[in-house]
């Protein structure tokens, strides 16, 4: 079938918008007709050539909501009709998704950042030549896309679709980082170092689990106002050791947990300082390979941990409908982090997405 998507031609170039041949789903997969799609940072990286072995032209996009258009032959838990979130992609086989942990897939890296099916088949094409897509397995920069069925996950009717896309990566992440590990008790603190999408959706994710106080520390003006109207009790600028003086002073001797989204090796540092003994520090900022950072090891002696966490934790067909129903009950509002653009003003996105006028835009598709 033909449709239209935004295209990345060769690495760093801007996206076109084109007309390319979709291929119909395969057994295991559903034909989407995508209603909006987030953009995150990781499309961004993708187009600027982060993933080493991702081909080009290529189709990006990894927050896809959308209509199920049609279903593959082995598909018998979604059904034309539905409305769906595609979240990301595992194998199904490995150690961690066996033991409940999809978002660790050791298949993971190849599955989201190949340009191909698991297969290695591609199903979007122009002029007979391939148009690498399956972008963590769904490339929804498109009006329609084809996705693992298994990586779909079925919303109440109700919910507005055209806000719902970011659920399936980013907000999934911050939220997923403090309800599904941080697990914390009411009134213990928390602050989200980088306050963006995910840092956002992490500090909202606070508040519903009662912390207090609630920090939020950022570089940006207009995200701290709105971190204020989410739910931070403090909004911090980022200014080295006078914000760490000021954590300490307000939680009375560190934190019990911080939220690091923003991948700055001094950011990380500092968010690992401000934890007072035996508390936690996860990391969900994206680094690009070879990015170190350094603190004195006698400072995790205390107690304190700090771990790394991908997507949540999250088991997206769990975790995804919890989300959305805290959204539809005014406790997770989404929609107050929310930029809608039209598919021919990606550009336009992408360069508010980097400079931080944007917090999370989200791409309506034409159809």
């Amino acid at each position: 079938m033909k449709i239209t998507a935004a295209v990345v031609p060769a690495r760093g170039a801007p996206f076109e918008i084109q007309s390319l041949d979709l291929a119909g789903p395969a057994a295991d997969e559903v034909l989407l007709r995508i209603v909006a799609t987030g953009m995150c940072q990781t499309d961004l990286h993708a187009r600027d050539g982060y993933f080493p072995n991702l081909p080009y032209p290529v189709v990006c996009g990894h927050e896809g909501a959308g209509i199920v258009e049609a279903v593959g032959a082995a598909v018998t838990d979604l059904a034309p009709g539905d409305p769906v979130v595609v979240s990301f992609p595992w194998c199904g086989g490995c150690a961690a998704c066996q033991g409940d942990h999809p978002a660790y897939c050791t298949e993971a890296r190849h599955l989201k950042s190949s340009g191909r099916r698991a297969d290695g088949s591609t199903p979007m094409s122009r002029d007979g030549q391939p148009v690498y897509s399956c972008f963590f397995q769904q490339s929804s920069f498109a009006t329609h896309a084809v996705a693992p069925a298994k990586n779909a996950v079925k919303i109440r009717r109700d919910a507005p679709l055209d806000l719902l896309g970011p659920l399936g990566c980013g907000l999934q992440t911050g939220a997923g980082a403090v309800l599904n590990v941080m697990a914390p008790r009411q009134g213990q603190s928390f602050a989200a170092f980088g306050v963006g999408g995910v840092g956002l959706s992490g500090l909202m994710a606070a508040k519903i689990a009662g912390c207090d106080p609630i920090l939020a520390v950022d570089v940006h003006p207009h995200r701290l106002a709105l971190a204020r109207a989410l739910g931070a009790t403090h909004a911090l600028e980022s200014k080295g050791a006078d914000t760490l003086a000021e954590i300490r002073r307000i939680t009375g001797g560190g934190l019990d947990f911080a939220l690091e989204t923003s991948a700055v090796p001094a950011v990380f540092r500092l968010a690992v300082e401000a934890l007072r003994g035996l508390g936690t520090c996860v990391l969900v900022g994206s680094a690009r390979a070879g990015t170190e950072v350094s603190f004195e090891m006698p400072w995790l002696q205390g107690g304190r941990v700090v771990r790394g966490v991908i997507q949540g934790d999250s088991r997206p067909r769990e975790f995804i409908p919890r989300l959305v129903d805290l959204f539809m009950a005014g406790k997770f509002p989404l929609d107050r982090l929310v930029a809608h653009y039209d598919l021919a003003d990606i550009n336009r996105a992408a360069a508010d997405a980097a400079s931080g006028a944007a917090i999370k835009p989200v791409l309506r598709l034409p159809h």
